[in-house]
């Protein structure tokens, strides 16, 4: 009924307003008047030559084009919901990921698909498969995730961990940080809790090679590291938060870990059956995004390359 009004409104004539609407004039006129008496006020003044606007109608005329434009949008969202272009993902990422991978993630998503709303929240690794258990988010984005029945996972990179330490550290001048480099060193770690396998991941490496590391506990990334530029303490964290840490914070610098080099390895979360065609696509992005910047070894991309999107 808000689509005659307008019609009506916008011509100022009936005749012209039926020929639009490809509906007959009278069942026009017939529609106009149960509207105005719902409303219990005229909302055209009308004559033999002319049709007018009343105040009311001028008023109704400003909301009716709101609601229906409000109305068609709710209309297509549902039919590209349905066709599963549209819908809503919530994403628990871990903090690492905020400086490079989370970003080129929803950039893939929002190229991939435009009507698809991702809410980003940020979790520790080792909470992502609780809460996707628990229903609180739809997809987990982390380091190195923990096996939960339930849960399905795939990896999505693989980066160096890097060195960040202060600029007047004696090893702030190398090129890049060999394993043995760091024996008589204090390293700044997430707190085993937090990610437990991308912990042990680096503990490991280390007692492989002998060393048996200091470890103080690195619960807020980006200011425990401000403690580098006082005392002898080095954090290993994932090469793309800490080359953005050493840009962003005076005094900080990062550098490789070789000899040997170890891999922080992200992947993605669902829920077993995946619960929605919006969750569907935001996966099968995520694919595309490794695929174009290269994140994974080419055997990894081969187990991974099957789109889950229908």
């Amino acid at each position: 009924m808000l689509r005659y009004f307008l019609a009506v409104a916008e011509e100022l004539h009936f005749g012209r307003a039926a020929a639009r609407l490809h509906i007959a004039q009278p069942s026009l006129s017939a529609q106009i008047q149960k509207l105005e008496r719902g409303l219990g006020t005229p909302l055209f003044m009308r004559t033999s030559r002319h049709v007018e606007l009343t105040v009311a109608g001028r008023a109704f005329l400003d909301e009716a084009r709101v609601v229906l434009a409000a109305t068609e949008r709710a209309v297509e969202r549902a039919r590209l919901a349905g066709a599963g272009l549209a819908g809503t993902v919530r994403l628990g990422y871990a903090p690492p990921a905020s400086f490079e991978t989370l970003p080129a993630l929803l950039a893939a998503v929002a190229n991939d698909s435009p009507n698809v709303t991702v809410v980003p929240t940020e979790h520790f690794s080792a909470e992502a498969p609780a809460r996707l258990v628990a229903g609180e988010i739809d997809v987990g984005l982390v380091l190195h995730p923990e096996r939960m029945n339930g849960i399905e996972s795939e990896p999505l990179r693989a980066e160096p961990v890097a060195a960040v330490l202060s600029v007047s550290h004696p090893l702030a001048g190398a090129k890049s940080i060999r394993l043995a480099d760091l024996a008589d060193e204090t390293l700044l770690l997430f707190p085993r809790e937090l990610a437990p396998a991308y912990y042990d991941r680096i503990i490991g490496a280390f007692e492989r090679a002998s060393i048996n590391p200091r470890v103080s506990a690195l619960r807020n990334p980006a200011g425990s590291l401000a403690r580098l530029l006082n005392v002898r303490e080095v954090g290993l964290i994932p090469a793309s938060f800490a080359f953005h840490l050493a840009e962003a914070q005076d005094g900080i610098v990062a550098r490789h870990v070789v000899r040997p080099k170890i891999l922080a390895e992200w992947s993605i979360l669902w829920s077993a059956g995946i619960s929605s065609a919006a969750v569907a696509r935001f996966l099968d992005s995520a694919r595309r995004c490794a695929a174009d910047n290269g994140w994974l070894p080419k055997h990894r991309r081969a187990q991974t390359a099957a789109p889950l999107a229908r």
